[in-house]
């Protein structure tokens, strides 16, 4: 049988070539800030949506490359199940899948090598339950690059909460929790606090086992005291009049089977990775719509991925994976005329606890933190920006892994009843 340790570093086995002129650039040595003034030194380590944040004030101070192991538990269950995972001949769902990382020595000649990718990301970004709690955000226009960002709404949401019933490492039942509507997780995010006019609106969501069956997804307006079904479509959208759009949640949250893949290839890439500031901290004005941290250079997977649903918001999406923690960096998406159109970025944050002197979200191993994240709009100047969770909720910890019931996340969280009781 492999090792647990031979199994983590096969996440990176896949190697595809980069181009020589890219090997040749060098590296920013740690210390170096990375900013308007010699961005073109480094164009090799930007995709053109850092590209455009840079342009606009953008400072980043380049740290040491770090790794992100996986967590113990996934480790595990990545050795022991992983040698019988196959992928469907319909080439959208997987067989035999159970726990754990489904293909950790995926190869560059297979053809099915991007799917495969993000089915590892899909399996990677998961957890029993969470509750993410009391985080803002604000939207607005980021200017011509001159002046500061201008607040247009501000938002300040209760909780986003998600609960696993496959893949589950850390609560019975594990690793499967059997429901009668064969749901792979369900998701609530609610209430909304501020805006006045939006005050109680909540979301929730059922995703299935089943990949062509549609996510069930229901909108609560209190002032209307109505509940509006969304198609699976409409999660492409922007809502409330800010940018950021459900299926770009995390970089990408999405349903795998509803998108074609491709692997575009392998670079390097500065990310935000190891970083520093909980609660998150914005970069000095007009850079005030990024977050203001460190950064290293990674290894990246880039993959491209095209709707096969009508009606989507996007032409395509590239998304920049981590080559050896499979976490998304940060995304680009393109409108319908091919045209780069918004990103979002995550900032990650790696450790055992949110930050020192935590008291309830402490884990026994290495935890991924986003304390935020921001989606900007580069043909309309428009920017959302949040901070998970906010600074003005003094102590708050915000992220609440694998607490199940000790935290409220509960089967009955996420019931549209439940959505409207907390509206009200």
């Amino acid at each position: 049988m492999r090792s647990a340790r031979a199994v983590v570093l096969a996440l990176g086995v896949l190697q595809l070539s980069v181009s020589h002129a890219s090997a040749a650039l060098e590296d920013p040595p740690v210390g170096t800030v990375v900013e308007r003034a010699n961005m073109t030194d480094y164009e090799h380590l930007l995709g053109p949506a850092l590209q455009y944040a840079l342009e606009r004030g953008l400072r980043m101070r380049v740290v040491n490359n770090r790794p992100i192991p996986l967590e113990p538990a996934r480790e595990l269950a990545t050795e022991k199940y992983s040698s019988q995972v196959r992928l469907a001949d319909d080439k959208i769902r997987l067989l035999n899948y159970v726990a754990g990382i489904p293909f950790p020595l995926v190869n560059q000649n297979d053809p099915d090598v991007a799917i495969k990718l993000m089915f590892n990301y899909e399996n990677r970004i998961a957890f029993d339950d969470l509750d993410l709690r009391n985080f803002d955000c604000d939207t607005g226009q980021t200017g011509d690059g001159s002046d500061p960002m201008v607040v247009e709404r501000h938002f300040i949401i209760g909780h986003f909460r998600r609960l696993y019933h496959v893949g589950r490492l850390y609560h019975e039942p594990k690793p499967t929790w059997q429901t009668t509507d064969n749901a792979r997780y369900r998701e609530a995010l609610s209430p909304i606090i501020e805006p006045f006019d939006l005050k109680g609106v909540g979301f929730t969501y059922n995703r299935y086992i089943d990949p062509t069956r549609q996510d069930d997804s229901w909108l609560y307006f209190p002032l209307l005291k109505r509940v509006r079904r969304l198609s699976t479509a409409a999660r492409s959208e922007a809502l409330f009049g800010q940018d950021t759009d459900i299926d770009s949640y995390g970089g990408y949250a999405g349903n795998v089977a509803w998108m074609n893949w491709r692997l575009l290839g392998t670079r390097k890439l500065l990310a935000a990775m190891h970083t520093e500031n909980f609660p998150a901290r914005w970069s000095s004005p007009p850079a005030d719509f990024m977050f203001a941290d460190t950064w290293e250079v990674r290894e990246v997977y880039v993959i491209e991925a095209t709707s096969k649903l009508p009606g989507y918001a996007y032409s395509k999406r590239v998304i920049y994976l981590d080559r050896h923690s499979l976490v998304i960096p940060y995304t680009e998406l393109y409108d319908q005329q091919g045209r780069l159109w918004k990103a979002w970025v995550n900032q990650w944050k790696i450790g055992r606890s949110p930050f020192p002197g935590a008291k309830r979200a402490v884990y026994d191993y290495d935890q991924q933190f986003i304390p935020a994240i921001t989606m900007f709009d580069m043909q309309l100047a428009h920017a959302t920006k949040c901070r998970l969770p906010s600074p003005d909720f003094p102590g708050e910890e915000g992220w609440y892994f694998n607490f199940g019931d000790a935290e409220g996340t509960t089967l009955d969280s996420f019931t549209i009843a439940n959505i409207i009781a907390q509206g009200r």
